[in-house]
């Protein structure tokens, strides 16, 4: 059995390495003439690092990354509306968050996928399901292949997913973020930090990512595919969050404009199937989440641990639907808690009553689901 993937992003590289692990026999097919360092940072937490515990890179992640011991959202001038140390994280899994800039992450993974296993430059075009349980690959530049099963892991605007089922269909959340990387040294209360403040409609988050290194996102409300003039993200920046913490308007200056990229924020419409027979979704493929529980990037990685597990046993009819049963519960709870979040953190009106219900709830009740999202089901 031999398994094409479409797409070297997270979910791609990780299912490569979990089916490494497992013996599967695979090709990963991507558009890219080459892998380059781009991209800001992510937050690993520690679902998805337990993932890469079990597939030998967590000790190169640790290496090139920060560990977060406690995360905090507070108002736009730092005062805390909710602060939470992470030791019983570490206590229960034996490590807290990472956050690492994405380039690193993925230079980690593509470090252990030999390179005859993923071939660059390759647009998806169609498939084309043959006799003999077979799948015809098709791209761009006119040649195919013919692979057992493929599994699209080419993102939110997936070319598998619009073929497989076309009536899919994006949502635009009315956010648009700014994301960046500075050098920047934060004082040593934050050294370990994830931080996100909220103000008036517009939110602020940064987090240490290496030495020197500070990973920042700024979401703002907006209409759909604006573009910022060249060299002027700083300056609009600046404005935008003239009355946050100095600190906040600090990193900003300390960024590179050339390392500022925007984008509009959406999530993917909920889809009743992520698969017709031999074919597969796979990561933002499949369900797409907004950002605001740091969970898409770790979803996709959960993804490839399950379906490469249920794979090792061979395929058959049921093989893709026992995958979607396993994960569809979990995936579809993060994507309508997290775009909950999102519109929650950007009220009009009710700011004060917003706060207040942050503060409110219990430190236990958001531990408690802190443990959940984290778990990883054998």
């Amino acid at each position: 059995m031999k398994i094409a993937i479409i797409g070297a992003g997270i979910g791609g590289l990780t299912t490569a390495l979990a089916f490494e692990k497992l013996g599967i026999d695979y090709q990963i097919f991507e558009k890219t003439p080459e892998i380059k360092p781009v991209g800001a940072g992510i937050w690993l937490a520690p679902n998805a690092l337990q993932v890469y515990d079990w597939l030998g890179v967590y000790d190169a992640l640790k290496d090139c990354g920060n560990f977060i011991d406690r995360i905090t959202i507070g108002t736009q001038d730092l005062a805390p509306l909710s602060d939470m140390d992470q030791q019983c994280v570490k206590d229960t899994f034996g490590y807290t968050t990472i956050s690492i800039h994405r380039a690193a992450l993925l230079h980690v993974l593509l470090d252990k996928i030999p390179n005859h296993k993923i071939t660059l430059g390759k647009s998806f075009l169609k498939y084309e399901t043959l006799k003999a349980a077979k799948i015809q690959v098709f791209f761009e530049d006119q040649s195919s292949y013919e692979f057992d099963l493929l599994l699209g892991a080419d993102g939110i605007q997936s070319t598998v997913r619009k073929q497989l089922f076309p009536e899919s269909k994006t949502r635009y959340s009315g956010q648009t973020c700014w994301r960046g990387v500075s050098d920047y040294d934060l004082a040593a209360d934050f050294e370990h930090r994830g931080v996100e403040l909220w103000g008036e409609q517009v939110r602020f988050g940064f987090t240490k990512i290496a030495a020197h290194k500070v990973y920042w996102f700024a979401v703002a409300l907006s209409p759909e595919n604006q573009k910022d003039s060249p060299n002027t993200s700083k300056e609009k920046l600046a404005t935008t969050y003239a009355n946050f913490h100095p600190m906040v308007r600090e990193i900003i200056q300390a960024t590179e404009c050339k390392n500022i990229m925007r984008n509009d924020i959406s999530d993917l419409v909920p889809l009743k199937k992520w698969f017709q027979n031999r074919i597969c979704l796979i990561g933002d493929a499949a369900h797409a989440t907004t950002p605001n529980m740091g969970q898409g990037g770790a979803q996709a990685i959960e993804d490839a641990y399950y379906l490469a597990r249920l794979l090792q046993k061979g395929f058959d009819a049921d093989t893709f639907a026992q995958f979607q049963a396993k994960r569809a519960k979990k995936v579809a709870s993060i994507l309508k808690q997290s775009w909950s979040t999102g519109k929650m953190a950007h009220w009009k009106y009710g700011t004060g009553f917003r706060n207040a219900l942050i503060k409110s709830i219990p430190e236990k009740i958001v531990l408690k689901k802190i443990m959940k999202l984290y778990s990883l089901k054998n």
